[in-house]
């Protein structure tokens, strides 16, 4: 890892209203969205490329239905109007998406992964990159997670699942470190 990443794409995954609100519980890492846009103003700055997945829910019920004010960007990592967008209505980024074609088209084989949430959406995507010969990264405070209720009703911590998240992740599918570990990977 001591060569600097080439041209990485960022990938800044479901930073959504949606997640802002209350009923998705006790969260962890609340400076994740900062980091993500720390990322992002260095991003553009350094002219790499930028991916910005939306999800689009299929359940009217849904904060992140098509119709629902959930489902609109954050205001701190509001696309601008060059970047590209992907939507998306399951959990990995890379299901029914042009977003391998995209990334294979424009000769990118790093990615740098941030976003919401890491069990969830993250996860998912970070899993497929790698499965997919992708040289991934995800930045470990560029993210955060919910407490979950566990298979058998046990709670788990947000951190927990943070934590056994990044951990199963971690050298299988990508290489997990936080932002200021990834930073002097940067081409200067």
């Amino acid at each position: 890892m001591s060569q600097p990443l080439k041209k990485p794409a960022l990938i800044i995954i479901d930073v959504q209203k949606g997640f802002e609100d209350e009923k998705w519980g006790e969260r962890n890492n609340h400076d994740a969205e900062q980091k993500i846009f720390e990322l992002l103003t260095l991003w553009r700055q350094k002219e790499y490329p930028i991916i910005h997945i939306q999800h689009l829910s299929q359940n009217p019920s849904s904060c992140f239905y098509p119709s629902h004010p959930g489902v609109v960007f954050q205001e701190i990592v509001q696309p601008l109007p060059h970047e590209i967008v992907i939507q998306k209505n399951v959990n990995s980024a890379f299901i029914g998406t042009n977003l391998e074609e995209y990334l294979h088209s424009n000769d990118i084989q790093e990615v740098v992964i941030v976003g919401m949430t890491t069990p969830h959406c993250v996860s998912t995507t970070t899993r497929m990159s790698g499965n997919l010969g992708f040289t991934t990264y995800l930045v470990s405070d560029a993210t955060a997670a919910f407490g979950l209720q566990g298979f058998n009703g046990k709670y788990l911590n947000p951190d927990v699942v943070h934590e056994v998240t990044l951990g199963a992740l971690h050298n299988e599918f990508a290489t997990v470190l936080p932002m200021q570990d990834l930073l002097p990977l940067l081409a200067p």
